[in-house]
């Protein structure tokens, strides 16, 4: 076999090795891209969605959920709209507050979304304007007040606490006003006296305190059992929890994590949370307003199943949730994160209490 020849072979050989080459790292790289799952996840920029706001910021979530997970995160201000974005199917899964919660429980019938986990127990503050003669529930009358929006879990407490001093709202021909606003709207409504107080959750019940000239009236953990009620759960859709339970139990790792982290060293947490806060919003908050806030709140995986049960009490009784009352039996679907708590030698949630929301 002549030079000439051999080098015509060694030459196809070649393209055909080069080839072959090519078209398996293309096939790899088409099955890794086809095995590659998404978890769009929702949060606020709060300080009760901590877990959220600086693990889904500074990459934390995305170690523990792997290279095969892609985190897509959307930033929400209010829960219905979080609530729509998930019966939409725009996310996964929210950190979200009780009430919005229930609500989304309620209307698929209790089909569509299950709560896996808490976030955050307190942090939810009445806080009078200092100059309103206001001591006492004897005040209240034609007295104006502030909630975060209509309906959400500030919101349902205070109309609660109304009620069971023996008050009703204008619109049920009551005579005391409830303005629902966002929360900074009610900052600066607190500043030009056009409310005399709000309900609302950390850390802007402390902004109230600390630059508007108001008091703290009421800690709400007062009137829980312990102290202890639910301000922040993650929710998900039933689907993607059937479909992914691996992406789930790896998104509960994470976030038990984080939890544990930021109770280690929370005011390490304070600077780590301003910082993923400017990336979101372009502003921080006074680190000593946060730190003030931490001694209302707490962070945990507990989505105290009882405190949640009272809140859609509530909220039927105040007509927000229909006329015929909600089952809640199966809105908590806690078996995977129990999985991991045992794992991780840490107590289990006893998710057997199943609740109907009494008369």
């Amino acid at each position: 076999m002549d030079k000439k020849y051999r080098s015509s072979i060694n030459i196809i050989i070649s393209i055909i090795l080069g080839i072959t080459i090519i078209f398996t790292s293309a096939q790899q790289s088409f099955s890794q891209t086809e095995d590659k799952k998404v978890l769009k996840i929702g949060y606020f920029p709060n300080i009760n969605h901590a877990q959220a706001v600086i693990g889904i910021g500074n990459g934390d979530f995305q170690k523990v959920l792997g290279t095969n997970v892609e985190v897509k995160p959307f930033i929400f201000n209010a829960g219905p709209s979080a609530i729509e974005a998930l019966f939409a199917k725009q996310i996964d899964a929210t950190y979200v507050g009780p009430n919005p919660a229930i609500n989304g429980y309620v209307i698929s019938e209790g089909k569509d979304v299950r709560i896996i986990s808490g976030s955050t127990s307190g942090g939810a503050v009445f806080v009078i304007r200092s100059d309103t003669g206001i001591n006492s529930p004897s005040d209240f009358a034609n007295k104006k007040f502030g909630s975060p929006q209509l309906g959400n879990t500030q919101d349902v407490a205070l109309r609660n606490y109304l009620l069971e001093h023996g008050y009703k709202t204008v619109e049920n021909q009551g005579n005391v006003h409830i303005l629902p606003a966002k929360n900074s709207d009610i900052l600066t409504l607190f500043l030009k006296k056009d409310i005399d107080g709000a309900w609302v959750p950390e850390p802007w019940g402390e902004r109230l305190i600390k630059d508007a000239n108001g008091k703290l009236f009421l800690d709400e953990r007062d009137l829980w059992p312990d102290g202890k009620f639910v301000t922040g759960l993650i929710l998900v859709r039933t689907d993607y929890l059937q479909q992914n339970p691996d992406v789930i139990e790896n998104l509960l790792k994470a976030h038990i994590e984080e939890t544990q982290r930021i109770n280690a060293n929370k005011e390490e947490a304070v600077k780590a949370f301003n910082t993923e806060l400017k990336k979101i919003t372009g502003q921080t908050i006074p680190e000593d307003v946060l730190q003030q806030s931490l001694t209302r709140l707490e962070f945990t995986y507990d989505p105290i199943q009882q405190s949640l049960y009272k809140s859609a009490e509530d909220a039927f009784k105040l007509g927000f949730l229909g006329d015929t009352k909600p089952d809640l039996s199966n809105i908590f679907d806690l078996n995977i994160l129990n999985k991991i708590l045992k794992e991780k030698a840490l107590v289990p949630i006893n998710s057997s209490a199943i609740k109907t929301v009494e008369e």
